[in-house]
């Protein structure tokens, strides 16, 4: 089994490294990742090493190889896939494990991730196949899971792939909230306001549970913005 290991969040991602390597995984990482599971003594292969390339255009470009996405998109059942691995040496990657830069505390055109969300969508996409954590929290019950049962269940990576999408659909959002800050402009000196903008792209999360919607026979929560308090 081979894990590719690539995060903003270094969270507890030594340990998990470490209990990973304990399975039997094989690592693979890049960047900042690898460094620090190297330093820790825990085997891993660097990205460069897989694909032959090391990291170009000023660091733009890094896991954006055959070697990595027909890993991770790779369907190990059907004859096709099979034979374009054996033909290009593509290796299957069973799980990802990235989490994206949070480009709203300090945005610009260079922390716009795209190897990041490419790996963790290309992850969701093949979830009948692949794991996605894109949340150290979760790090404990998918060792958990791992030593139980040996794999993640179709029901845990279904499950990891929606929270996977969400990841990605905020960090988009983020990125095109400070686009449409940077069109829509502060308004003039003869006080006309701002240009609004076309659209509006909010992350909700469920803080509470309610008793029943409007009416009895319906359901309802409340739901916050995102990373702030209140409703």
């Amino acid at each position: 089994m081979r894990a590719l290991l690539s995060v903003y969040d270094k969270s507890g991602i030594v340990e998990f490294a470490s209990e990973l390597h304990g399975l039997g995984w094989d690592l693979v990482s890049s960047g900042g990742t690898a460094r620090v599971i190297a330093e820790a003594g825990i085997p891993v292969t660097d990205v460069a090493d897989l694909t032959g390339f090391p990291a170009i255009l000023g660091h733009r470009v890094v896991t954006l190889h055959p070697k990595i996405h027909g890993g991770i998109l790779a369907d190990p059942t059907d004859p096709e896939h099979r034979a374009d691995m054996d033909t290009y040496g593509i290796e299957a990657i069973d799980l990802v494990v990235a989490n994206l830069y949070p480009f709203s505390s300090d945005p610009s055109i260079e922390l716009i991730d795209i190897g990041g969300p490419a790996m963790v969508r290309a992850a969701a996409k093949n979830h009948a196949h692949v794991g996605i954590v894109t949340d150290p929290s979760g790090y404990a019950a998918i060792i958990a899971e791992l030593r139980e049962d040996g794999s993640l269940s179709h029901a845990t990576r279904t499950r990891l792939a929606r929270d996977a999408f969400a990841h990605t659909a905020a960090y988009d959002a983020e990125v095109l909230a400070w686009f449409d800050g940077r069109l829509s402009g502060p308004g003039d000196a003869a006080g006309a306001p701002p240009e609004l903008p076309e659209a509006l792209t909010i992350e909700l999360t469920r803080e509470q549970v309610l008793r029943y919607g409007e009416n009895p026979h319906q359901v309802g929560a409340r739901y916050a913005t995102a990373g702030e308090r209140g409703w």
